[in-house]
């Protein structure tokens, strides 16, 4: 009864702030284009945001859109040809700090524009630290993990560090091609305290240690480039342990019923959310503030969580999270913001890796080569 007073509420000053906002704002245009990434987590979308958004805005037209690997360019081409076509798009957030940077995305205040959680505290603080650009509003806490064959390893791995004991942990390993959280795990777990890794990996030495770790299993490594690999790897007992998105495990466990598990140790977590084009006329403009302050509101993001098992960014809606829509098992054991899944965690570096990316690179593609 609590908790259904508690989304009647929420809903009640989601609407009147809507209101006011669009008060405020003059008319809100009748159609609007969303961008996202399709598949499942679009679907999540429309299911937790865009329908419940169009039921209560009669007669407005969505449209959506599956361009978000392409956002930067895309809007890069859409600003230089004057002609902006998206209303609000999914991104990760190290594009929308390069959107941010570029001028194309609209800064967002976001104790002004989006809602305050439902005891009052303002969207910043309920935000927090994922908060990572003044044009981005986080969406979803995602990871990559590690999942592994139940039934093809002596005993489950408790600790990211298993993945380079491979006579304890036999068979081989799927890492994603590039140096990103491979980096950051070998130094982990070669004794470098987490808090000094991104300082160890600036110098030479940090990084030739790094790539001594990655030494150790080298040969028993199976790369990956796509998020749908490693499950279908693991699914195959083609590797035994392997990193991938946390969404993807979820679904080859809980959906396809695979024996795999999950190791949470060390998750690297990255974010996801909106951004609003920079420029938009103003009846657009003032309906995709509508649309976001609505969608990203405590009890929206929480409903995410029916649909795909990413942690919703604000840490009022945690609470919120129920069951699976089509399942019906309990979702929070399985978000990678959950406390017990939570306890060893680094956020994706955004503004290190912007400087060091490209030199890592190509020192990691040099040493896959030798």
């Amino acid at each position: 009864m609590k908790l259904t007073k508690m989304m009647m509420t929420t809903t009640a000053l989601t609407l009147a702030a809507g209101a006011a906002f669009a008060e405020s704002h003059g008319s809100m245009a009748g159609e609007m284009t969303v961008v996202s990434w399709g598949g499942a987590y679009q679907n999540s979308q429309v299911k937790a945001y865009i329908e419940p958004y169009q039921a209560m805005n009669d007669g407005l037209k969505v449209i959506t859109d599956e361009s978000s690997a392409e956002a930067v360019t895309k809007l890069r081409a859409m600003a230089e040809a004057g002609n902006i076509t998206w209303d609000v798009v999914d991104v990760v957030a190290a594009d929308a700090m390069r959107l941010c940077d570029e001028g194309l995305a609209m800064e967002i205040d976001p104790d002004t524009m989006l809602a305050d959680a439902p005891d009052g505290t303002k969207a910043a603080d309920d935000f927090g630290d994922l908060m990572v650009s003044s044009c981005f509003v986080p969406q979803i806490v995602y990871s990559t993990t590690f999942g592994y064959r139940t039934d093809l390893l002596p005993e489950a791995p408790t600790s990211v560090c298993d993945i380079f004991d491979t006579e304890k942990f036999p068979g081989k390993r799927s890492l994603e091609k590039r140096p990103i959280g491979n980096m950051e795990w070998a130094l982990i777990c070669d004794g470098v305290a987490i808090d000094d890794v991104y300082t160890t990996l600036e110098t030479p030495e940090g990084v030739a240690q790094a790539f001594a770790k990655l030494d150790t299993i080298k040969d028993n490594v199976v790369w990956w480039s796509a998020g749908a690999e490693t499950p279908q790897l693991l699914a195959d007992g083609e590797v035994t342990i392997g990193s991938t998105y946390n969404g993807r495990l979820f679904s080859a466990i809980a959906e396809q019923g695979q024996p795999i598990g999950m190791l949470w140790d060390w998750q690297m977590f990255d974010l996801d959310g909106w951004i609003i084009p920079a420029n938009l006329p103003a009846e657009r403009q003032a309906r995709a503030l509508d649309f976001l302050k609505f969608a990203t509101d405590t009890q929206r993001l929480a409903d995410q969580a029916k649909f795909i098992s990413y942690g919703p960014a604000r840490a009022s809606s945690a609470p919120l999270v129920g069951k699976h829509a089509e399942l019906g098992i309990e979702m929070a054991p399985h978000m990678p913001t959950d406390p017990n899944n939570a306890k060893n965690t680094f956020l994706f570096n955004y503004d290190w890796w912007a400087s060091y990316r490209d030199d890592l690179d190509a020192q990691f593609q040099a040493w896959l080569l030798k």
